[in-house]
């Protein structure tokens, strides 16, 4: 029987507004449109994971309001085993969202009933939980939610990949028992209280400090530049992205944990698990919304027989 993705997250419904421009402090733009899509972290990463025909669960929280049925009807629909989704007092997290002409995006997020997902309602799901090949988390919970999960799968030997947004510092001992994490630019700055400039051996160095921080093993996500890889002592690798006309940025970072948690799930190398997670993310980005955005399995096969290309090099 084929062991499934475990994803214990957020669950939003996205308030999305287009303008020309993201919003100065201060001012007020006229929006090109309005649209709401499902999302959160957590919700995303489900969903892009069982479009790409893998096996998923879901752990998290939706409140007592509408939006939370519409949330969970929304799981159901993209095949995600909603069993372990709660239904708890109060709203629903939502996201408020601005995209740009260019794709990009400004995100306010407001946790909602995610920010009741508690370890005691995380240890009711344990019989699920211990099930899993895999289990995906973000920082859209609490934290202690997130080191209780991160100690259940050290316990149980489970695999765990830790996506650090929204960006917060992180404790040694949590680093020491996640088995990937999974930073961009930003989250990379906020764990180590740096910046880092635009050159290979700066993400290097990124890279093997996080590593020292106690990571076991780091995806640098680098947006357009595409990621960085490093295990351990391993010569470290980078990957690159595929150029494609974005139109929304919303859920990238997700849709790419997804393909790289369901690549490692086949029995891919890391590499090719990155280069097939970087195909996941480049679709989404030409498309609006977060899970609306997921691409299926069929399509990223159709887009790669379009893009045969070595998909790594080492670092100069």
């Amino acid at each position: 029987m084929q062991k499934s993705i475990v994803v214990v997250g957020s669950i939003n419904l996205d308030l999305v507004a287009g303008a020309d421009h993201i919003p100065r402090v201060g001012e007020t733009v006229i929006g090109r449109g309005f649209k709401t899509f499902y999302g959160g972290k957590g919700a995303n990463q489900a969903v892009a994971a069982a479009k790409l025909g893998c096996p998923v669960a879901m752990v998290g929280n939706v409140g007592d309001d509408a939006f939370g049925t519409q949330l969970r009807n929304g799981l159901n629909d993209a095949r995600v085993d909603t069993a372990c989704v709660n239904t708890v007092e109060g709203p629903s997290g939502v996201a408020l969202i601005t995209t740009d002409l260019r794709g990009e995006n400004s995100i306010v997020v407001v946790p909602g009933a995610n920010g009741h997902l508690t370890p005691k309602l995380v240890e009711k799901a344990a019989p699920l939980l211990e099930r899993a090949g895999f289990l995906l988390t973000q920082l859209e919970i609490p934290l202690e939610t997130v080191d209780y999960l991160a100690q259940f799968a050290e316990r149980h030997n489970i695999p765990i990949m830790l996506d650090p947004a929204p960006a917060r510092e992180l404790s040694q001992a949590l680093l020491r028992r996640v088995s990937w994490i999974t930073p961009n630019e930003t989250e990379t700055l906020e764990l180590l209280k740096t910046n880092i400039r635009n050159g290979d051996q700066d993400y290097c160095a990124a890279a093997d400090r996080l590593l020292a921080c106690g990571a076991k093993n780091v995806l640098l996500k680098l947006g357009a530049r595409g990621c960085l890889i490093a295990q351990g002592t391993l010569p470290k690798e980078c990957v690159r992205a595929f150029s494609v006309n974005a139109v929304d940025t919303t859920a990238a970072g997700d849709a790419f944990n997804a393909g790289f948690a369901v690549g490692l799930m086949r029995g891919y190398t890391v590499s090719h698990s990155a280069f097939f997670a970087s195909a996941v993310a480049a679709i989404s980005v030409t498309r609006p919304g977060a899970q609306p955005s997921m691409p299926s399995g069929q399509e990223v096969e159709r887009f790669l027989e379009q893009h045969p290309t070595a998909p790594t090099k080492q670092p100069s």
